[in-house]
């Protein structure tokens, strides 16, 4: 038998054309129509935000069996998480990513892990929810595991180690992180292993285990190196490149990589992280004894960009060293409360600058006396008793201070500072040579008689 292909008219041509720019235009209207009640949704979020969350919710069930308007859902998702964010409705937004689940499996699980991230980090901006968001990232681990979900497991799971470590829980954090960097070194992830890596060195860092936090950071960079790591992962290795830098004191070095890492994030818009470097970059200035060129950055263009309660806490800590006024310090950390202590870097930066100036303002009014009064130096200072005993008890232990205090008497006794005599250290260093000599005029003796 012969088979013969059927010849298609010319008429049906154009017929089947005219069907495919019929369903095309069909798509295209239905995906417009879509942004169109997107805008008038946003529009109604000022004036009824029940209604506008109920028509979120009515975009994001409507039925797309051939995935025609993922886009314009994702939208709407994005959209009430942030209006949930704004209006502080945690447990709302907690419910609504969870119910969110379903439409993740019509969709491909690279783009469910970028949704989910995206909706993590909208959630992270709900303050006093670290608790919460632990809680959800352990949930949707879990979730993750039973539907067999491993790339967005590994990502939820570095998230919950970041949450941890903002919550002061090392020890869990470092456990979970350790036997993350393990199971992403057996698939090659790259990017995972330079984000995960970064978290770990911060967490060494919490630990007081700076060896360890530069072992992780290098590990970082080497991923990094290995790959296109895109500007906002490098600004991380930056920041944290710098924060170990400033705890070693090299300054210099540390505002270099913080001046990166604030270009990274800023040429990324991400406004958050680049105020960040910025704070940091003037941190160090003070540190530094540079508190004019505060004054310069804060007034550039960049320093008006991100003009804040932030930036403006940091120029108060710069007028109050330059003063050298250990008052203006207790006055700056009372007013910017909520500014400085939610960042540990500042905050102890801080602490570090206070105690320094208040050592040199005690050095200072001491220095005419051979014996004091403790309460006359608290007077001096204008500041307690016990906390003026306390610390020079600390500077006589740690030898910035050549004295005693009397506790009988509740006086500081200064000793004259005593020129070093080198004849002892001479003295012990002739013999050692001498030992030497002998050592090796015996070892010669024996090899002779041998």
């Amino acid at each position: 038998a012969v088979f013969r292909a059927k010849s298609i008219q010319p008429r049906q041509l154009d017929s089947l054309a005219t069907m495919m720019e019929v369903e095309v235009e069909h798509k295209d209207s239905k995906a417009e129509l879509l942004q169109k009640k997107l805008e008038d949704i946003r529009a109604l979020e000022e004036t009824d935000v029940e209604e506008a969350i109920k028509r979120y919710k009515s975009i994001i069930a409507l039925a797309d069996e051939e995935g025609e308007i993922v886009s314009e859902k994702t939208s709407a998702i994005y959209a009430l998480g942030e209006l949930y964010a704004q209006k502080g409705r945690h447990q709302d937004l907690r419910n609504f990513i969870v119910d969110t689940r379903s439409f993740f499996s019509t969709i491909a699980k690279a783009k469910t892990a970028k949704i989910l991230k995206e909706l993590l980090n909208i959630f992270g901006r709900i303050p006093d929810t670290e608790k919460l968001q632990a809680e959800f990232c352990k949930d949707t681990i879990l979730w993750c595991e039973k539907e067999g979900r491993s790339f967005l497991k590994q990502r939820v799971q570095a998230r919950l180690a970041s949450l941890l470590l903002g919550m002061q829980q090392y020890k869990d954090a470092l456990a979970l992180i350790s036997k993350l960097v393990k199971d992403v070194k057996k698939i090659d992830d790259k990017i995972l292993l330079v984000e995960i890596s970064i978290i770990e060195s911060r967490i060494h860092l919490a630990l007081k285990n700076s060896p360890k936090a530069k072992g992780s950071l290098t590990a970082a960079r080497s991923a990094a190196n290995a790959i296109y790591c895109p500007p906002s992962l490098q600004a991380e290795i930056d920041i944290q490149s710098g924060v170990l830098c400033s705890e070693e004191g090299d300054y210099k070095t540390a505002y270099s990589y913080f001046f990166e890492g604030f270009e990274g994030f800023d040429s990324s818009k991400n406004v958050v992280k680049a105020a960040k470097c910025l704070k940091y970059m003037l941190m160090v200035k003070i540190m530094t004894n540079q508190s004019a060129d505060v004054y310069n950055l804060i007034n550039t263009k960049v320093g008006v960009k991100y003009a804040g309660k932030e930036i403006e806490a940091i120029k108060a800590i710069a007028d109050a060293h330059k003063k050298r006024s250990i008052h203006k310090f207790a006055d700056v950390k009372e007013k910017f409360a909520n500014e400085l202590s939610k960042d540990w870097f500042i905050s102890a930066h801080l602490d570090a600058l206070q105690d320094n100036l208040l050592v040199q303002n005690l050095l200072r009014i001491i220095e005419p006396f051979s014996r004091v009064e403790i309460a006359h130096v608290a007077s001096l200072i204008d500041l307690p008793r016990t906390q003026i005993e306390a610390k020079l008890s600390e500077m006589v232990l740690e030898k910035k201070l050549n004295g005693i205090l009397d506790q009988g008497s509740g006086d500081l006794i200064v000793f004259d500072e005593v020129p070093e005599d080198k004849t002892f250290k001479a003295g012990l260093e002739t013999l050692a040579e001498l030992n030497n000599v002998v050592d090796k005029l015996s070892a010669k003796a024996r090899r002779a008689v041998a």
